[in-house]
């Protein structure tokens, strides 16, 4: 099966079915970690990846001879490789193998990097103007071969396009081969390194000075070559490291599983991301309370939700109680934001009140100015149970009858092997920005590295820091000292865009 370049989204449909079904799942060094998310938790993963900077886990024999052994003892195995199985992926030899054990097995073709990379650097492989034709070259032979395949006086005579895979290391060989053969010195070349990946890099030159340029750049594998007058379409067709966040890593502190919208739009832009989960949602601790309070639903006039999280947990333990969204027909609901409300839409409930400002002490003013006497009205808040007590305050205040329960906890993420690959992407100046959602994303960040900031207080030097709102900027100041950018629309999109207008600036004076 392949994998595609790099870019999860460009896996196959059937290829991401496939993996959701299988027992064994053995991947290669370029199968990019987003994509083995899809794996079942209880499915076997092993690593078989083979790199020409890491070494080789196993030979490939030893692979063919696992997979035949997994097969044979009834698993539904996914041999998933980078690219496209069948160029220069072995798949056909893999297979052949399979075919000798009397193995069934399927081919899922995946989207090779000798197509996709160019296409992620600007540069088509086929051009009305400039190719009728492409060459997909192996960069590579096996060293076992008595002399090269590679018949370079026809290659060199080529008009279309070559590209070659594998082939970095073997760069100047490849451009004196052609040059020596008759290819134009002056013909343009592209390398891509980590093609269709928020790492992209691309550089140009000519057959006569792209070695040169490679090794001064330090480009390591993996890398394409793209050889010939299709390269100079790159100026106006580089759509994608042109993006606005391009080459720029950001940090995410949400929740593993609240992280994909903001993760997704970042890398929508060209930014790579690193999850970097500082808090876990999990379920209350007293759970018949929760149901108790919602069979009462009838005896409120206001049920008030200030997060998504709220409204999910609400309506679970309310339909694990035997009740539905009808329970909600005698009271009105407010929201603190568009991303709560939408989270009611979910469920089929519409927020009767929704303020301008997404934040607490907004849904209190915006209720005084439709209600203005609250007194002896009675309110439920479903909340996290570390959410604050600003907008029950106010309202007990205003006489009203508060209610809050907590419909989740929020627990500080344990330690784990992200923090030190985290310490190691900060001290090495590869991140760029860190995002945080809430307070509680700021205090178990910080918490996290408890032991590594105090002793190197300058890692979080020249990191840009961007808060989602004025809540969670105080507690940046309290603990962190400072705030960078600060979301004027407290949302993940506001976040986004106020992230993409802090850099617009900054691109303007480079470019």
């Amino acid at each position: 099966m392949g994998a595609g370049p790099g870019d999860p989204e460009l896996l196959t449909l059937k290829a991401k079915r496939a993996i959701e079904t299988c027992d064994t799942i053995l991947y290669d060094y370029l199968v990019d970690s987003r994509i083995l998310a899809w794996v079942r938790p209880d499915a076997e993963r092993i690593y078989v990846g083979k790199s020409g900077l890491t070494g080789h886990t196993m030979s490939q024999e030893e692979i063919e001879n696992l997979m035949v052994e997994l097969c044979k003892a009834g698993k539904r195995v996914c041999r998933l490789k980078g690219g496209d199985p069948y160029i220069f992926g072995r798949g056909a030899e893999e297979g052949e193998r399979l075919f000798d054990h009397q193995v069934e097995f399927e081919v899922v073709p995946g989207i090779s990097s000798a197509i996709a990379a160019p296409a992620y650097a600007g540069i088509p492989v086929t051009h009305r103007n400039y190719a009728s034709a492409v060459s997909i070259i192996t960069g590579h032979e096996d060293p076992a071969k008595p002399e090269s395949q590679l018949d370079w006086p026809v290659l060199a005579k080529m008009s279309g396009t070559l590209v070659f895979l594998m082939g970095v290391k073997q760069l100047p060989q490849i451009t004196a081969q052609l040059i020596d053969h008759g290819k134009d010195p002056e013909t343009p070349v592209a390398v891509v390194r980590w093609g269709t990946r928020p790492e992209q890099e691309t550089v140009t030159g000519t057959l006569q000075t792209i070695a040169p340029i490679v090794q001064e750049r330090q480009l390591q594998p993996p890398c394409i070559i793209v050889v010939g007058d299709v390269v100079k379409a790159r100026p106006y067709l580089n759509w994608y490291e042109t993006q606005p966040l391009f080459g720029k890593t950001f940090v995410i502190t949400r929740a593993r599983q609240q992280a994909s919208e903001l993760r997704n739009q970042l890398e929508w832009l060209g930014a790579s991301v690193f999850e970097f989960p500082t808090i876990e949602i999990r379920p209350p601790h007293d759970v018949a309370a929760v149901q108790q309070h919602l069979q009462q639903l009838a005896q409120y006039q206001w049920v008030i939700f200030t997060s998504p999280n709220g409204v999910d947990y609400t309506m679970r333990y309310l339909f694990e109680v035997g009740l539905d969204v009808r329970r909600f027909s005698q009271c009105r609901i407010a929201a603190i934001g568009p991303a709560t409300n939408d989270a009611l839409k979910r469920y089929g409930l519409q927020a009767d009140l929704l303020p301008k400002e997404y934040v607490a002490e907004a849904i209190f003013e915006t209720l005084q100015a439709v209600q203005p006497d609250l007194a002896g009205l009675r309110f439920l808040l479903p909340r996290a149970d570390i959410a604050r007590d600003d907008l029950a305050v106010a309202l007990l205040d205003a006489g009203a009858i508060v209610d809050q329960v907590a419909v989740y906890q929020t627990v500080c993420t344990p330690q784990g092997p992200d923090l030190e690959e985290l310490v190691k992407l900060l001290s090495t100046a590869q991140v760029h920005g860190i995002t945080f959602s809430s307070s509680s994303t700021v205090s178990n960040f910080v918490a996290r590295l408890a032991q590594v900031l105090p002793e190197n207080p300058e890692l979080l030097d020249g990191i840009k820091l961007a808060s989602i709102g004025p809540i969670t900027s105080k507690t940046m100041r309290e603990l962190l000292g400072r705030v960078d950018i600060e979301a004027p629309v407290h949302t993940i999109p506001g976040l986004v865009d106020s992230i993409v207008k802090h850099y617009q600036p900054l691109l303007a004076a480079q470019g």
